[in-house]
């Protein structure tokens, strides 16, 4: 089974945006007779990668354009960049897929299963290979697999300063800059893990046939969460705003607001059961499917039809102050933007040097959170910094140890 990386996108699930006349699952034009194993979005385009290559929707679905041919196993749009993984490695598009170039030097294997982005950082997990780091949007790779017992890395997450591997053999973590690997997988039952999320505190594994497993001290231990998940083959993770999505194989798209202490399906109207990518593109939840192409369904249906608590546009975009502050080691940095738009999150030093970049993505309006950890800082004061087109704000906290 072949599966994508997860696209981990904070929205907002609010009232008041107009609901549509439908209320399910609505099937795109296409691409069809493929699996669609990843899913991005920037702006009003629509990117699928699948085995037959990379398609791109301008008008949500209403059709599709092959835009890159080859197998793509994962998709990753970070700033202006279109990056592609796929079995001849990652391929780079600064027009929005039409030109693609081979950026591989130095990348060993060139089965690339999984992309993320980390301030300037870029990952790729690879099939018997490991992970590599470009610092350079993938001009030059460098393997960085040192304490990496299990080389096939199926889904990578980042979270703060620590980067997550999901491989054959369970859960790594790097909490160094990717220069050392840690394996955590105490309580997780099943080690082959297909996607990974991150949420506030906690971090998800969706494994294959284990279900969905929790962690909330990164990795160090992991809960079993899988009441009313009827299928456990977990492909495919979406966080939106408290909402956890998962997508399966075999059982569709399955909701928990809860964490993942409980699970409901949410596959009303949705025939393609076999989820492989989940994907968010403005009010709208993307699923990829094998064989049905790609499906959308208003964010706005799905919460009310399990009882969410609506919330309210922020109306400005704001900046709240850390908590807790002061803090030891981890504090929570909490924002809202009352419009789509490219947001960058950075901390800095008393000196005004840059220590991490937490946010660096297209976000959708609404509430949004990112967790800062300074374990590897000293105690002091610091600044952090939240950038959006034409806005920009800074406050101060406090590091005691």
């Amino acid at each position: 089974m072949k599966k994508t990386v997860c696209l981990v996108i904070f929205a907002a699930i609010t009232s008041t945006v107009v609901r549509p006349a439908y209320a399910q699952w609505v099937q795109t034009n296409g691409p069809f007779a493929v699996r669609v194993y990843s899913l991005a979005v920037s702006d009003t385009n629509l990117f699928a990668g699948v085995d037959g290559g990379v398609y791109l929707s301008t008008n949500n679905g209403t059709s599709w354009t092959s835009i890159y041919a080859g197998y793509v196993d994962a998709l990753l749009r970070s700033g202006g960049n279109l990056f592609a993984g796929t079995y001849e490695g990652v391929f780079l598009s600064t027009n929005n897929g039409t030109s693609w170039s081979a950026v591989n030097t130095g990348l060993t294997n060139t089965i690339v299963l999984s992309l993320a982005v980390s301030g300037t950082n870029l990952f790729a997990g690879v099939g018997v290979g490991g992970v590599f780091l470009s610092t350079n949007n993938g001009t030059g790779w460098t393997g960085i697999n040192r304490g990496l017992t299990n080389s096939v890395v199926w889904s990578l997450a980042v979270s703060g300063t620590n980067l997550f591997a999901g491989t054959e053999g369970g859960v790594f973590l790097s909490a160094d800059s990717a220069k050392s690997w840690t394996a955590v997988n105490s309580g997780l039952t099943n080690k082959t893990v297909y996607a990974l999320a991150v949420k506030g505190g906690n971090l998800f594994a969706g494994t294959w046939g284990g279900g969905v497993f929790r962690s909330t001290n990164n990795g160090t231990s992991w809960t079993a969460v899988n009441t009313g998940l009827t299928n456990r083959d977990v492909a495919a993770f979406a966080v939106i705003g408290t909402n956890l999505f998962a997508g399966t194989y075999g059982g569709g798209v399955v909701l928990s607001t809860d964490n993942g202490t409980s699970w409901t399906d949410v596959n009303t109207g949705l025939t393609a059961l076999y989820v492989y990518s989940l994907a968010v593109s403005d009010t709208v939840l993307l699923a990829g499917t094998e064989g049905g192409g790609v499906w959308r369904r208003p964010l706005s249906e799905i919460v009310t039809s399990v009882n969410a608590a609506p919330g309210e546009m922020p109306a400005a975009f704001r900046l709240d102050q850390n908590y807790p502050n002061p803090f030891n080691p981890s504090t929570q940095i909490e924002y809202q933007l009352p419009f789509a738009a490219h947001v960058n999150l950075k901390v800095y030093n008393v000196l005004g040097g840059e220590v991490a970049t937490l946010v660096n993505e297209i976000q959708n309006a609404g509430a949004h959170v990112a967790t800062f950890d300074g374990t590897r800082l000293a105690s002091g004061v610091y600044f952090y910094r939240l950038t959006e087109p034409g806005k920009d704000q800074v406050k101060k906290m406090l590091l005691t140890k």
